[in-house]
């Protein structure tokens, strides 16, 4: 079972996603130019609307990082009383035991590469060592100094590394490996996966697919010059004390992505209760969720006005992005927002008419009403999210509404 998400949003002015420059980002379809919010921002808005939205627990959700060490020798000194500069250098090592490099004193023993791991794993980590922490000691005080020299440094490091990935003890590898390995019982972990090039027995494939939001409407960017003034300069002195300039548009966005309910579950160890939440949680995320760019200065608050879910049993997603190959523009009859709407059920009544509606369930909620005839013959319209959710969650365990 497949659960897709096609969702209609229209920002007010704003800059939610820039580029390096610090301009919206932006693309082609169709020939024309479009805003874009790329997929990366749209999955971290997601993940952060699980944790403001109170969707889970804290501890049922995972973290992406690189500060493993730090964190870990925190939990140490906290809960296990230990002390913080010998429960850095365990950390440390116990990492480098994993297979995970880290850097020196230098860059605060930071991971090579950001880690997405459960939080409650930083617990067990923190466990685990206290457990192990005589034989941990002993394995670092064994260490052997670097040797001097850039050539004979290098060698002593590769050296070092050999000499420690042999003397590590099998019983506490054997413990910690699987700390890391494991990704059950997090939703954020299961729904966008993991890739660690270096340790592919870790990696996660990703339960959902996310595109890339582009505007249903051709693009025209526009600049915001400012000033500021000293609020303590002199009472003759004219003129600002700072000035320049900031890119936005104003645009209406067509989101899609896809969730495969059966790589979720897997994912979640096969507990489907968790799953149903997390797809749940997913869906409501992914409406809710705004990215925060420029939040600060122009305040882009605008919820979807068209939430489109389409269920299906068996069969290959379509992204309904097409619809908008050619630029909607309003007109005196429908808005930009209305005539999108229109355009995206029209093309998905017409993908119906080729492919069939077999195996395929869609519902929608909407904040206007669509007009006669309009309507694909699988549409069926929800009263609100909370409604849509649960005849989702309902479709995904099996049980009736």
């Amino acid at each position: 079972m497949k659960v897709e998400l096609h969702i209609l949003q229209n920002f007010a002015p704003s800059n939610l996603n820039r580029d390096d420059t610090g301009a919206p980002k932006d693309c082609e379809l169709g020939g024309y130019r479009r805003a874009r919010i790329s997929s990366q921002c749209l999955k971290r808005a997601v993940r952060d609307a699980f944790e403001t939205q109170r969707m889970f627990n804290g501890d049922e959700l995972a973290v992406r990082t690189k500060r493993i060490v730090e964190n870990v020798a925190g939990e140490l000194a906290r809960k296990h009383n230990r002390d913080r500069d010998s429960a850095v250098k365990l950390a440390a090592e116990t990492l480098a035991g994993a297979g995970l490099k880290v850097k020196g004193v230098d860059n605060d023993h930071k991971s090579e590469y950001l880690i997405f791991l459960p939080k409650r794993h930083l617990a067990q980590l923190a466990e685990m060592i206290d457990r192990h922490w005589d034989t941990l000691a002993k394995l670092g005080n064994a260490s052997p100094e670097p040797a001097q020299g850039a050539d004979a440094k290098a060698k002593g490091k590769k050296k070092e590394k050999a000499e420690k990935k042999g003397a590590f003890p099998k019983e506490i590898a054997d413990e910690l490996i699987p700390i890391f390995r494991d990704a059950t019982q997090a939703p954020d972990l299961a729904l966008f996966g993991r890739m660690i090039a270096d340790n592919r027995s870790w990696n996660v494939d990703a339960a959902c697919q996310v595109a890339h939001a582009i505007s249903t409407n051709r693009v025209a960017m526009d600049f915001d010059f400012y000033t500021a003034v000293d609020d303590l300069r002199p009472e003759d002195t004219a003129g600002s004390d700072m000035m320049g300039t900031v890119q936005f548009n104003s645009s209406c966005f067509y989101r899609y992505s896809v969730l495969d309910v059966g790589d979720l579950r897997r994912n979640l160890g096969d507990d489907n209760e968790l799953a149903c939440k997390t797809a749940g949680a997913y869906i409501r995320g992914s409406v809710v969720a705004i990215p925060t760019g420029k939040q600060n200065s122009m305040a882009a608050h605008n919820p979807p006005s068209f939430v489109l879910a389409v269920v299906r049993n068996n069969g290959t997603p379509v992204s309904l992005a097409n619809a908008f190959c050619k630029p909607i523009r309003p007109t005196g009859e429908s808005d930009l927002v209305s005539a999108s709407v229109e355009a995206l059920c029209d093309y998905l009544r017409r993908i119906c008419g080729m492919y069939g509606v077999a195996e395929l369930d869609a519902l929608y909620i909407a904040d206007r009403d669509l007009p006669d005839g309009k309507q694909p013959p699988v549409l069926q319209r929800k009263a609100d999210l909370n409604q849509l959710v649960a005849a989702i969650e309902s479709k995904i365990s099996g049980r009736p509404q």
